[in-house]
């Protein structure tokens, strides 16, 4: 018997009349699954994704288990970069450690261009195993230059990012040439994974939302409108994510995106009065999943009925799932979430 496709989160992103609210959670495949904590005794991240068959298996595992109407893809932001030169390890209980930092203009005329067909082969194999497995919409995604370069810069995870500002200040030179570098490595590793068979694509620029509004005018927005711009005609959904960035979405969505991804400090509502009439995406606070189920449940409605007001909702976390976070939580919010806006959309669409 063949499974009907399941198209309601590209029609969310297009702002199309849905049946249900589709729901798909950032950092769904890992993190809080046992079979995922059992496959991580014997293989690290870096080894997961480069072995094609078992990334689809984690990356597929919680559609599976929740019902979700999107996957996305198993990787790390940071997975490009070594092809450019860079030395990253992912270290446990860390993150990213860069061995080589990257500090003047000379350590950025080293970073060098990437061929993803070679460079990065088992994404995109594992891509297309995928689109044979799932009947659900498969995100993939990338790093923005921001936080890419704020990983590059530090040497690792920062709480200030005090050397990336410095550079950004006070070398221009390096700075634009290292915006230039990464954003056309973005835009070369996000077509080969559409042409690959990625249905959807997220722009995670983490980080920046440590910038002010002016100094993301003048040192970041001009690359994600080159960005957009370049990706606008693959005929994909484009989303834009960000934490702590409330300041900064009306910036975004004047870019050639779709949708703007909201954090769990901005609530949707204020959003839509602030001029945001893009699709929009979230925006559940993850900790909110240690609470009772009748809290979950709540706060859950509250956002459900502030996003369907308009065209245009998906419900996710205003950040990801974090290891703390019960699987079977995320399985019956993702029921209700079904069945609470079917009814709520049914009445709408009489």
């Amino acid at each position: 018997m063949t499974v009907q496709f399941n198209d309601q989160f590209l029609k969310a992103c297009k702002r199309e009349q849905i049946d249900h609210v589709p729901v798909w959670y950032m950092r769904q495949a890992g993190r809080s699954q046992p079979e995922y904590r059992e496959l991580k005794k014997k293989y690290s991240l870096e080894e997961i994704t480069h072995r094609p068959e078992t990334c689809a298996w984690v990356t597929k595992l919680p559609v599976d288990q929740y019902n979700n109407d999107a996957a996305i893809l198993y990787k790390d932001i940071m997975t490009p970069l070594p092809a450019m030169g860079v030395d990253v390890e992912i270290k446990k209980g860390i993150g990213p450690v860069i061995g080589n930092p990257v500090r003047n203009l000379d350590d950025v005329k080293r970073l060098t261009s990437i061929q993803p067909e070679q460079d990065v082969d088992f994404v995109l194999e594992t891509i297309k195993i995928l689109r044979t497995q799932l009947n659900v919409p498969l995100i993939s995604f990338s790093g923005a230059p921001f936080t890419l370069a704020s990983y590059m810069i530090e040497g690792g995870p920062s709480k200030n990012y005090n050397k990336t500002k410095a550079m950004m200040y006070s070398q221009p030179e390096a700075w634009n040439l290292l915006m230039e570098k990464l954003g056309d490595m973005v835009v070369t590793y996000v077509k080969s994974q559409i042409k690959a068979g990625a249905q959807a694509i997220q722009i995670f620029d983490s980080w920046v939302g440590a910038l002010n509004r002016e100094d993301y005018r003048t040192y970041i927005k001009p690359v994600m409108e080159k960005i957009f711009s370049q990706l606008r005609g693959e005929g994909v959904p484009l989303i834009m994510f960000g934490v702590g960035a409330r300041h900064l979405t009306m910036d975004w969505h004047d870019l050639p995106l779709d949708v703007v991804g909201l954090d769990w400090r901005y609530p949707i509502q204020e959003a839509r009065a602030d001029g945001i009439t893009k699709a929009v995406q979230g925006n559940l606070d993850p900790c909110v999943l240690m609470a009772p189920w009748s809290v979950i449940e709540e706060k859950a409605k509250h956002i459900i009925d502030q996003g369907i007001k308009q065209p245009g909702f998906i419900f996710n976390l205003g950040h990801g799932v974090f290891p703390e976070i019960d699987p079977a939580v995320l399985k019956r919010l993702t029921s209700f979430v079904h069945e609470y806006s079917a009814e709520k959309l049914a009445q709408i669409n009489r």
